[in-house]
Formats: structure tokens, sequence, C-alpha cells
């Protein structure tokens, strides 16, 4: 079952499927709705039985896209083996308690929690892309999740849990996540004043949405990637370093406490951490090239500069804290980068207005925050809340911005 296939880990799932079908079969999708003619053709290629459309008014377009799609198969109506629709913004939390083997959720953003949270609780194995759910959800989603059954496909915690597989917990030093750096890796913070949305865009070494993109130019994605291996592993922030390693081919590493550092090495492609996480414990034959080992190569590993890029220093607060900071951080900052990207908000007003919108609501008490004894448990509801204060604050202070002194 694959949630946000009309997406970039979506259609580069189905890709890994399609070249495997004698070991995956597709039984249901989900997207938005807003790439009609996409998600019939995924529908009726990989001949789903279900498929879920979040957005109610467009299922319509779904609906003519898949008798559209039937007809341009040369099926006569008789033969049109056509999805069950479901539809409205329940519909992905629906389709992912559907029974299935494993649910890889490639949603974006905080509407991935409420799926999550069904998938873990229907037993399924999930192949988790959507890391904001994990990151916003925190304890509400460890908690939902027995041992094992959450397997990463971020490229940098699929590194982590491969490098980790027969360890003993007790032996880990750190875990040491990599960063290519981004577009403006080495620039000071002057020297980011002035970036423009498509030099941002413009990423030296992996093709991915533009929300994405830009987290990896203000190395936000690095940041609540600190989170997201907290929770998935259990180590301490103290024992979670970023390090900048711009040929993305190490994609993380785990220091050990006798001094050995393993890595997982390949080339940057994101169809070996999905097929990873499809396949575990298993792996799945070619899923992507390998490192060739015949040609001369070099690899740079440099420290983070906190300063250009504060942006790992908030999200280290926000996982500290815990309870719905996370949830206040993460909402924040794609109200931030929708703004940058409409060209409303400078680059470096980005982390700058994500760090006012966090510290207002940590000094407010703004947060939930599952450290303090006194503090209500975290509910979906609280987290929900949170979101959406803090991309109400963030919208303000964005406004206030732009106007004119």
């Amino acid at each position: 079952m694959l949630l946000g296939s009309t997406g970039s880990i979506g259609t580069q799932a189905l890709d890994v499927v399609a070249h495997n079908r004698d070991r995956f079969r597709v039984v249901a999708l989900a997207a938005a709705g807003t790439r009609p003619a996409l998600l019939a053709a995924q529908a009726l290629e990989h001949e789903v039985e279900v498929v879920a459309i979040a957005r109610a008014s467009a299922a319509q377009d779904v609906q003519l896209a898949l008798y559209a799609e039937a007809k341009r198969r040369g099926w006569s109506q008789g033969n049109a083996r056509l999805p069950r629709l479901l539809t409205g913004p329940e519909a992905p939390v629906e389709v992912a308690r559907l029974g299935c083997d494993v649910v890889c959720n490639g949603m974006d953003g905080a509407a991935g929690l409420r799926p999550t949270l069904a998938a873990l609780e229907a037993g399924t194995s999930l192949a988790l892309a959507n890391k904001e759910s994990l990151i916003i959800g925190g304890e509400l989603v460890t908690a939902a999740a027995r041992p094992g059954q959450i397997v990463p496909v971020d490229s940098e915690h699929s590194a982590l849990a491969q490098a980790l597989r027969g360890e003993d917990p007790a032996d880990i030093r750190r875990l040491l996540i990599t960063a290519s750096g981004g577009p403006f890796r080495g620039r000071t913070r002057a020297e980011l004043a002035d970036v423009t949305p498509e030099q941002a865009l413009a990423h030296p070494t992996w093709s991915m949405g533009p929300l994405v993109t830009v987290n990896s130019a203000t190395l936000m994605n690095k940041g609540l990637e600190v989170i997201e291996a907290h929770l998935l592993f259990g180590i301490g922030f103290e024992r979670i370093a970023v390090v900048v390693h711009p040929q993305s081919v190490v994609h993380s590493m785990v220091e050990y406490v006798d001094g050995s550092t393993i890595a997982q090495a390949s080339p940057p492609d994101m169809r070996l951490p999905i097929a990873v996480g499809l396949a575990w414990p298993g792996r799945v034959p070619a899923a992507a090239a390998a490192c060739d080992w015949t040609a001369p190569t070099a690899w740079e590993f440099a420290p983070l500069d906190d300063e250009a890029f504060p942006a790992v220093r908030l999200a280290r607060r926000a996982g500290e804290r815990a309870g719905t900071a996370p949830a206040v951080l993460n909402a924040a900052n794609e109200v931030c980068v929708a703004a940058f990207l409409a060209g409303r908000l400078g680059f470096l007003a980005i982390s700058d207005t994500v760090g006012a919108v966090l510290a207002e609501a940590l000094a407010a008490d703004g947060v939930v925050s599952s450290g303090e004894p006194a503090a209500p448990p975290l509910t979906v509801d609280s987290v929900l809340a949170a979101d959406a204060w803090a991309r109400e604050r963030a919208s303000t202070l964005v406004d206030r911005e732009r106007r004119p002194a």
C-alpha cells in the first residue's frame, strides 16, 4: 500500500515495484488528487483495488481520468476493472487501516500523522518516508509502534538502521547524520542574504520536492532528521551529530565505543532506501546502482556551520523540549518555506521566523511538554492544535516582515 503515490517518493516506490512484480503487489494508493491523470495511470498499471483521494473535490477528476486511462489502454467498458474510490480528508486514514504487509507513507507534512497511526494500529509494517508524522507525533507514534514496526525510508535513517543491524545498543557511541550542505555550502550568513528561490531549489546532488529541497538549503532537513533519529533509535540528542559530506555517497554513520565507525555508502538514489523499506529485513537485487570502485574518487567531511545555518540548533531545542514543540517547529517552517518560494520572505528570514515562533511558544508555555511530570499526555488533537497555532503565528510574522518600516 502506497500513500502519497504521485509525489517524488511515491513515483520512485512504484518504479521499484514495477521492476520487482514477482515480489511486490500494490493493493491500494492514496494521493491528494491534484494529479488525476498520473494517479489514474498508476492505479490501472498496478491494478490496485482501492484509491484514496484526500481532496473530495478532486474525486470527479480522478474518476474521469480513470475512464480516459482505461480507454487509452484499449479496454472495453466491460473489461475495465476500475478501483474503488475513497474520498475526503479521512480517506488516506481509512486505506491505511486496510490489511496488507507494508504501508509506505510518502505523504507530505502533518497530513501523514493520522495515516501513520492507523497503519501502526493495524499492525502493519510501516515504511516511513513521511518524517513529519514521526517528528510531530513523537511519543504518540513511538508508543503505537511495536519494536521494528517502523522502517525508515529517509536515506540517512535507512543508512543508520542498516549500520545498527545486529549491534548491541550499549556499544553505540553516537550517530553521525551526513548532510550534503545543500547549494550554499561554505557560504557565510552574510553571503546568504540575497539568495533566491531558484538558487535554493538547485540542489547539487538530489532531486526532491520544493519543500524538502529548500529544507536542504537551510539545513532544516538535518534538524528534522536529528529529531527523527532520536525517536527511531532512542539515542540522546547529545549523541547525534551532523557532518557535512557534499558527495552524498555516505548516507550516515554509526560510531561505536571501540573507535569503529560503520558507514552505509551508495550513489544518491532514493530507490535504494525505498527498496530497503519495502523488503526489510531483506534486500531487493539491483534496486539501484552501486558505487563504482574502479574509478578514482574522494569523499569530504566537514563540521556544520551553526552560525550560517541555525536550523539544526533550533530543531535540537524543539526535540529536547519534546511534546508539541516539534510540531510548532515543523509547521512554522512549512509556512516560511512557502512564503520564501512565493517571494514573500527572505532566505535568512526562514530560520529567523521559525526561531521566533518556537521561542514564543516555549516562553508562553504554548507547547505540551511531555518531559514535564505535570504535563497532560500528548494527543493527536494537541499536536494538530499546536500545528495550527504555529502556522497562524508564522503567517502573521511573515506579513509583518513584509510590511515597510
